[in-house]
Parts: structure tokens; C-alpha cells; sequence
């Protein structure tokens, strides 16, 4: 009788650690659940995101390529400025008219520092532009990475509702 009563016992202690253990397994698979949600709530905003980003860095990429054009219709007006100032300057200097030469030679100096400035200006506007274009296309990928989270998340949230 005494081995029927401890067989008995161990067998409901086994079982009754069996259907614990398969509680706590089932309350898992709604954390599991809550998580995923989570997870997919998460992942839609980091989306919304990352296409804000890619909007702000287009209209950046096209600032900047209006900056770089400007700037480089700036180095050309300079650069005729100073052709038409050295021409003015040659031209005094053959009359002998020293004075006016002196003061086409102070044009011309500024119309190189005119020059040296713009020319500074569109190589920061281009760096702009590259620096942008690689911006766009990291935001680019995070969309791509985010798009393929989601489907995860989806995914992962049926297969904990329907027990695969």
C-alpha cells in the first residue's frame, strides 16, 4: 500500500509540475504577443520616421544644388569681371594714364578675392551635396529595413496567435 501511495504521489507531483510549466509556457506566448506588438508599434514609427528624414534630406539635396549654382554663376561673373579689368588696366597702362591703372589693379585684386571666396563656397556646396546624398541613401536603407521588420513583426504576431 505505502509504494502505491508514494507512486501516486509522485506521479501527481510530476503532473501537477507538468501542467505548471505548461501555464507559464502559455502566459509566454501572450508576453511573446504583447512584445511583438510592441515591436511592430515601434518599427511603424521608426518608418514615419526614416521617410520624414528622407523628405528633409531631399529638399537639403536641392538647396544645395541651388547654392552650388548660384555660386558657380558667381566664380563666372567674376572671372569676366576680372578679364574686363585687366583689359581696362592694359589698356590705361599703353595710354600712360597710371591713375586709372592703379585703380583697375585694385579691381582686379578684389575680383581675385571675389573669385577665391566663391570658389571656397562651391567646393563647402558640393561637399553639402555628397554629404546629403549619402544621407538620403542611409535613410533610404533604414526604410528598406524597417519594411522588412515589420513584415517580421507581422509574421511573428500570427504565428503566436495561431499557436505555429
Amino acid at each position: 500500500m505505502r509504494r502505491h501511495i508514494t507512486r501516486f504521489l509522485a506521479v501527481a507531483v510530476l503532473g501537477l509540475g507538468t501542467a505548471a510549466f505548461a501555464q507559464a509556457t502559455g502566459d509566454g506566448s501572450n508576453s511573446d504577443l504583447h512584445n511583438d506588438r510592441k515591436d511592430l508599434r515601434n518599427d511603424k514609427r521608426d518608418l514615419r520616421q526614416d521617410r520624414r528624414d528622407i523628405n528633409a534630406d531631399k529638399r537639403d539635396l536641392v538647396r544645395d544644388r541651388a547654392d552650388r549654382n548660384a555660386d558657380r554663376r558667381d566664380v563666372n561673373k567674376d572671372q569676366r569681371d576680372l578679364v574686363r579689368d585687366r583689359r581696362d588696366r592694359n589698356q590705361d597702362l599703353k595710354n600712360g594714364d597710371t591713375k586709372d591703372a592703379r585703380k583697375e589693379q585694385r579691381d582686379i585684386n578684389r575680383d581675385k578675392r571675389d573669385i577665391r571666396s566663391d570658389k571656397r563656397d562651391l567646393r563647402a556646396d558640393n561637399r553639402d551635396i555628397a554629404k546629403d546624398a549619402r544621407d538620403l541613401h542611409r535613410d533610404r536603407k533604414d526604410v528598406r529595413k524597417d519594411k522588412r521588420d515589420i513584415k517580421h513583426d507581422r509574421r511573428d504576431i500570427h504565428r503566436d496567435k495561431h499557436g505555429k
